[in-house]
C-alpha cells in the first residue's frame, strides 16, 4: 500500500506552561530550543562549556549563557508569536522513518552534486548576516569549517566580510545570498563583485520584499551595530568577553555594501528599518530573470513555497529553488519547509534541484528530506547558535555533530547513498 504523506495534523499549541513562564521571568530554566516546547528541568543536565554540547540545542543554550540579550534574541527570534519558527522543527515528528535491515550498510557515500559541485554531505550551510556580531569569527569560522567538511556555504549581501576575501580565502563551494536593493548601482556592483571572486552561485532571496515583525528585537533594541542604551546596556555589561571582542578587535561593517548605503557604513539601524527602506518593494519576476541573466552562472531562488512559484521558477530556468520561510523571520502562520516539501518536488523535482531550508536540528531531519525528494538540506541557526557559542571550534563541532548523526542514520535505514532513499522509507503519523 502506497505510503501516506504528509498527513494535515490537528493544529498545535506553542504555549509554554504556566510554571514554565514563570521560571522563564524569574531567570530560571530555558527552553531547550527551536521546535521543543518545555522548559529545561534544573535537575537535567547542563550545559556550561562546548564539551557539554551534544546536539544543536546545546549550542543553543550555550549561546543563551554567552551572548548579551539583544544579540541572542536576534539569532532566536522570528516574527510575531513565532509559530511558524517552531513548526519549521516540529513538522518532522509528524512523518517517521522506516528502516529496512539485513541489506548491509558497510560502504557509505554520501557525496552529493549540488549546483555543479560535489560536496561530502547534502547539507548545506546556509547564508546569514551579520556574523561578527555574533562571534568575532564570524563568517571566516564558517567558512573554514566548511570547507574542511566539503560543503557548500554561504555569505549574505549584508556579511561583515567581503566578497572579495571569502573568494580568496576558500575554494569551496560557496554562494552569495542577494537581497534586492532599491540602488541599483549596488546590484550591479554585487554581481560584479561575485563573479571576480568566482562565487559558485548567486541565491536571490525572495522573501523580504518588507521586514517579518520581529517583536523580540523590538523589545530589546537590537541594531546593526548594536547601539548600547539604559535597557540593554547591563547585559553587554555582563558578558564582558563578547563586549571587549567587540568593542577592541576588528571594527563592525557591512562591506559589501558600506560604499554604497550608509547603513554599511557603522550607522546603527534595526534589520526590519533596513528591509523597509533599502530594500526594493517591487522585486518581480522579471527583475529576477534579468538578475539571473547577468550573473550568467548556477542561480538559485531562496524563498520559494508554493507550487505555482516553484513552476514559475523552473519555466524561467533557475538552477535550484530553496524551500524557505527565512527561518520563520517572515510571516508568521506561514507553512513550514518541510510540509510544502512533497507538493513541490512532486511538480518541480525533475527539473530543478530542490532544497529544503529551515528547521534542521538533527541528522535524522536531513534523512527525512531527503525521503521526501529534496536534494540536500540546509540551516542557518544550526551554526550561528554554535558559532555565537564558541566560535570556529564551536562550528566544527556542531557540524561533526550533524555529519555523524547523518551518518548513523544513514547506516540504521540500511542505504548506502542517498539515491537510495525514497518516501517507501516514510510514513505520516
Amino acid at each position: 500500500m502506497a505510503p501516506r504523506f504528509p498527513a494535515a495534523g490537528p493544529a498545535m499549541s506553542y504555549c509554554l506552561p504556566i510554571p514554565a513562564m514563570a521560571g522563564l521571568a524569574a531567570g530560571r530554566g530555558h527552553t531547550r530550543g527551536y521546535g521543543e516546547d518545555f522548559v529545561k528541568d534544573r535537575d537535567d543536565y547542563r550545559v556550561r562549556r562546548l564539551s557539554d554540547c551534544h546536539k544543536i540545542a546545546d549550542f543553543r543554550e550555550l549561546a543563551r549563557r554567552r551572548l548579551p540579550f539583544p544579540v541572542f534574541n536576534y539569532i532566536d527570534g522570528a516574527a510575531d508569536d513565532e509559530a511558524t519558527r517552531r513548526r519549521n522543527t516540529a513538522a518532522f515528528a509528524d512523518v517517521d522513518l522506516v528502516p529496512d535491515v539485513l541489506v548491509g550498510a558497510d560502504r557509505l557515500d554520501l557525496a552529493t552534486t549540488i549546483m555543479g559541485r560535489e560536496t561530502a554531505l547534502p547539507l548545506m550551510l546556509s547564508p546569514t548576516a551579520l556574523q561578527r556580531i555574533f562571534h568575532w569569527q564570524g563568517e571566516r569560522a564558517v567558512a573554514a569549517v566548511a570547507e574542511r567538511h566539503g560543503l557548500w556555504f554561504g555569505i549574505s549581501s549584508l556579511s561583515t566580510v567581503s566578497i572579495e576575501e571569502v573568494g580568496e580565502r576558500w575554494r569551496g563551494p560557496k554562494m552569495l545570498q542577494y537581497y534586492y536593493h532599491k540602488d541599483r548601482g549596488l546590484n550591479a556592483a554585487l554581481v560584479e563583485r561575485a563573479k571576480a571572486a568566482k562565487f559558485d552561485a548567486i541565491a536571490l532571496t525572495v522573501d523580504t520584499i518588507v521586514s517579518g515583525n520581529r517583536e523580540r528585537c523590538k523589545r530589546t533594541g537590537f541594531t546593526t551595530p548594536p547601539r548600547f542604551t539604559p535597557a540593554n546596556v547591563l547585559s553587554y555589561a555582563r558578558h564582558p568577553k563578547w563586549a571587549l571582542n567587540f568593542l577592541f578587535r576588528e571594527k563592525f561593517d557591512l562591506p559589501n555594501l558600506s560604499t554604497y548605503v550608509e547603513a554599511g557604513s557603522g550607522k546603527a539601524i534595526s534589520i526590519q528599518d533596513y528591509f523597509n527602506t533599502m530594500l526594493d518593494p517591487g522585486l518581480n519576476w522579471q527583475a529576477a530573470e534579468r538578475l539571473r541573466n547577468d550573473w550568467g552562472g548556477m542561480f538559485c531562488l531562496k524563498g520559494i513555497m508554493s507550487v505555482g512559484d516553484a513552476r514559475r521558477a523552473a519555466d524561467m530556468g533557475v538552477d535550484a529553488i530553496m524551500v524557505s520561510n527565512h527561518g520563520g523571520r517572515q510571516m508568521d502562520g506561514g507553512r513550514a519547509p518541510f510540509d510544502q516539501l512533497a507538493e513541490i518536488v512532486d511538480a518541480v523535482g525533475d527539473r530543478v534541484e530542490v532544497i529544503l531550508d529551515g528547521g534542521v536540528t538533527r541528522g535524522n531531519h536531513v534523512v527525512k528530506a531527503l525521503s521526501m525528494g529534496a536534494k540536500a538540506a540546509s540551516g542557518g541557526r544550526l551554526y550561528l547558535y554554535a558559532l555565537a557559542a564558541a566560535g570556529e571550534e564551536g562550528v566544527e563541532r556542531a557540524v561533526t555533530i550533524l555529519s555523524d548523526e547523518i551518518q548513523r542514520a544513514m547506516k540504521l535505514m540500511g542505504k548506502t547513498c542517498p539515491a537510495e532513499l525514497s518516501r517507501d522509507n516514510l510514513r505520516s503519523r
